[in-house]
């Protein structure tokens, strides 16, 4: 089965809130899916409430990309996606993973005790679900997006995600084939991909600071794009076709110019 392409942006405040709000509204009238907000405590206002505002002023799916599940109780972190699923009417989709590189190091600053290891933070994600499940009840579904990367992971996402995406960099394009080949045998969970590198543009919160473009476009990677958009539209065909992936996720710094394609390949 060829799922059908949607598009989301991460969109991290760097403005003013008129000024970012006016983005919003831009990117909901542009053809896009999802307004996505990045979980970095005390650098970004909490997702919860920027998501929850956005959702009233557009009509756009809103989601959280990603819940680093270290960072709060598994019980605290369901409530609130199941409070975001319900007064968004639905349209909240809850992203989780065991959290960036460097998540030891913050956990840390932020005073939280006892780094979990990366079986406990999987076990985390297990319990955030299936309490979020409980929440919800047998009358809704909060769609759930996993980023994961070992087996492990990817059993979990196997068993309880919506959609599942993954921490790549410069992989040969087999490897990622084999990542995302029994998901696409399954077909039954949507496969997403980041974009956090455009030309020579990086994506704040998507790639860590300094990150140098020249070697992912060299290595011909997955996570990046060339920033002609007809030639970057012929390459997120190639990677449905390729690959499985039929989400895309831009930066929004980017969102606005690659409106066109967005609206050629979703057919709005």
């Amino acid at each position: 089965m060829t799922r059908p392409f949607r598009f989301g942006v991460v969109a991290p405040i760097y403005t003013d809130l008129p000024t970012w709000l006016d983005r919003a509204r831009r990117i909901a009238d542009s053809g896009y899916s999802t307004l996505l907000m990045p979980d970095f405590p005390l650098l970004q206002p909490a997702p919860g409430p920027v998501l929850a505002t956005v959702a009233a002023l557009t009509d756009l799916r809103v989601g959280s990309w990603v819940y680093a599940s270290p960072l709060r109780p598994s019980w605290l972190t369901a409530w609130e996606a199941h409070s975001l699923s319900l007064m968004t009417g639905g349209r909240f989709e809850m992203g989780i993973g065991t959290g960036r590189p460097g998540i030891e190091d913050e956990l840390r600053d932020r005073g939280i005790p006892g780094v979990p290891p990366p079986s406990e933070r999987l076990a985390s994600i297990r319990e955030t679900v299936t309490a979020l499940r409980d929440f919800d009840g047998p009358d809704r579904h909060t769609p759930v997006a996993m980023a994961v990367s070992g087996p492990k992971a990817r059993a979990l996402a196997a068993e309880f995600a919506d959609t599942v995406t993954f921490p790549l960099g410069t992989q040969p394009r087999a490897e990622i084939a084999s990542l995302t080949a029994n998901f696409r045998a399954a077909g039954t969970i949507e496969l997403a991909l980041a974009i956090p590198i455009i030309g020579d543009y990086v994506a704040p919160h998507m790639a860590p600071p300094g990150t140098d473009p020249a070697p992912f476009h060299a290595a011909d990677a997955v996570i990046a794009l060339p920033d002609d958009p007809a030639a970057a539209a012929e390459e997120i065909q190639r990677r449905r076709e390729e690959l499985g992936f039929s989400y895309f996720v831009f930066g929004a710094d980017y969102a606005d110019r690659f409106a066109p394609l967005v609206a050629k390949l979703t057919g709005t």
